[in-house]
């Protein structure tokens, strides 16, 4: 795949129409999303809406306007309006959220505080981690896959525009007949391994009752299997870090861990050591970040020094690994369980034994963190196949930096918009139903069975793992489709892995282009559907 718009320099942000445009469609796509979210408990895929609106654009007969007809000013309107979104809906509006239903109208701003910088902190990370070992561009990141196919054949037009077009048609009309079109799209891109551990995770947690008359997610199982999981994921993305190839000759030990370092770099545009070092500067940030939550929180007084040091370092952690958990599970799946794993961020709190309005800010804490840092994938992943797939690196590299540039004033503006409307939604009583979830939880306490549930069913996620390792991630695909409930999605994926190996069978390695394509009008039909649904209730 080849991005023949070949420009000697990358589009910049800073240029005045596209910033103006940037703007108004982080505008849009903050309010949008804080729409949908509080309405409908989900966020809108926004990607393909900027990828159109530009392309629309660009046919403008004015001459300002026919910029608008490279591929990366698109990708950048794109990532503006998805990162905004994101930002406001999963990053501000759910934490800020959680302190307004528990009736502590005092504690949202330190939250809003807290969320934006945990949200700008996170699309940092993202940015130093992309294209490491951690998070390869080549990766799956499906919905980014999507969208820069739905460029690409806008740009081209030919038999890409009508494969994507036939695609995008099927994901309509399968997504009005309410069959999770993102999810069969998915399994034709993703990790077969992988997306089949996600598709049974998924029908498990569909017919755990109807069939075994078992409610796995009452009994914290999903949960359980996360934290397990998660726990070895954690131990393998460190060895990933840390890891030192043995000598195979008589070289120094300088001389062959430069030759490793130059061997690991030279697939990627991120070396191991900076993203190494990225990871220590974020674990360094949400501590601070932690700290300024608890202070302007005023939680300080109900903790003593051990608990209060012990709350700091355990919301910095648990962020931490948050973001980690939610961006495999992203890369991978094209779904990421942000609201779950923070449920678990929450039930592991509650367990330590920390105070209700201590609990109340970490939850919105480990909410804030993840989303940005998944989206941010999603979009860089769609410049990463628009500029050529990494062929270019200088090209690559600064391209990804006004993507980057462009997410942080989207985000930044999504700010804006939430400091500006929240406590209009708030005074109608409009929250995220996902934070009725996590006071519900914190009213009702814990009890010492949910632990012993939570360490029973950890075993068997970290052997999954174990199992799959670093590449296949099957203990977290696993859990993270039974933390899901979304009917017939696990039908979806297993139907669509299956006829993903017929035609490979059947034409070989020719067929993963087109196979590419089909998928990326799946889930481009599927994403049109669910933003026009919602808005206008058409599948009512």
């Amino acid at each position: 795949m080849k991005h023949e718009q070949k420009e000697d320099k990358h589009p910049r942000i800073f240029e005045p129409f596209t910033l103006i445009l940037t703007i108004v469609t982080a505008v849009f796509g903050a309010i949008i999303g804080m729409q949908i979210i509080v309405s409908l408990g989900v966020t809108p895929n926004t990607s393909i809406i900027g990828a159109l609106l530009a392309m629309l654009i660009a046919r403008i007969p004015v001459t300002i306007f026919k910029r608008y007809k490279s591929i990366h000013r698109q990708n950048l309107v794109q990532t503006s309006i998805s990162a905004a979104t994101f930002g406001a809906a999963n990053s501000l509006l759910i934490p800020i959220g959680i302190p307004f239903l528990m009736g502590a109208p005092e504690l949202i701003v330190p939250m809003l505080i807290g969320a934006a910088l945990a949200m700008f902190i996170d699309a940092a990370l993202l940015y130093k981690l992309f294209d490491s070992k951690l998070f390869p561009a080549k990766g799956t990141w499906a919905p980014g896959v999507a969208t820069a196919q739905a460029i690409l054949a806008g740009d081209k037009g030919g038999k890409r525009a009508g494969l994507l077009g036939i695609g995008t048609l099927i994901g309509v009309i399968g997504s009005f007949l309410h069959i999770p079109m993102s999810a069969f799209g998915v399994a034709f891109i993703g990790n077969i391994w992988a997306l089949s551990m996600f598709g049974i995770g998924l029908l498990f947690r569909q017919y755990s009752i109807p069939v075994f008359g078992v409610d796995v997610n009452a009994l914290y199982i999903p949960h359980g299997l996360m934290i397990g999981a998660g726990i070895v994921a954690l131990v393998q993305v460190s060895m990933l870090i840390f890891a030192k190839q043995k000598p195979t000759g008589q070289s120094s030990k300088d001389e062959v861990a430069a030759a490793v370092e130059v061997s690991d770099d030279e697939d990627y545009t991120r070396p191991i050591k900076k993203a190494r070092k990225a990871l220590g500067l974020g674990f360094a940030a949400y501590l601070a970040v932690a700290l300024i939550i608890a202070l302007t929180g005023g939680i300080m007084t109900d903790m003593s020094p051990g608990m209060f040091i012990g709350f700091l370092i355990f919301a910095a952690f648990a962020a931490f690994v948050h973001e980690l958990i939610v961006g495999i599970a992203a890369m991978h799946s094209g779904w990421f369980p942000a609201f779950a794993v923070a449920f678990i961020t929450l039930l592991i709190g509650m367990m330590i034994g920390f105070p209700p309005l201590a609990l109340a800010l970490l939850a919105g804490f480990s909410a804030a963190t993840g989303p940005a840092f998944a989206d941010m994938g999603y979009d860089f992943k769609t410049g990463h196949i628009l500029r050529g797939e990494g062929k270019d690196k200088a090209f690559e590299i600064a391209g990804r930096k006004q993507q980057y540039i462009t997410a942080m004033i989207a985000f930044g503006v999504a700010l804006l918009t939430v400091v500006v409307t929240y406590k209009g939604y708030f005074a109608q009583n409009l929250v995220p139903p996902i934070d009725a979830v996590y006071v519900s939880t914190i009213q009702a306490g814990t009890s010492a069975d949910v632990a012993k549930q939570l360490l029973l069913w950890a075993i068997p996620g970290a052997i999954l793992q174990l199992i799959g390792g670093p590449t296949r991630q099957l203990g977290v695909l696993f859990a993270t489709g039974l933390l899901i409930l979304t009917p017939y999605a696990g039908f979806a994926v297993l139907t669509g892995i299956a006829i993903r190996l017929i035609w490979l069978k059947a034409k070989g390695k020719e067929a993963e282009t087109p196979m590419s394509i089909m998928a990326a009008g799946f889930i481009a039909g599927d994403a049109l559907f669910s933003f026009f649904n919602s808005v206008f209730k058409l599948g009512k």
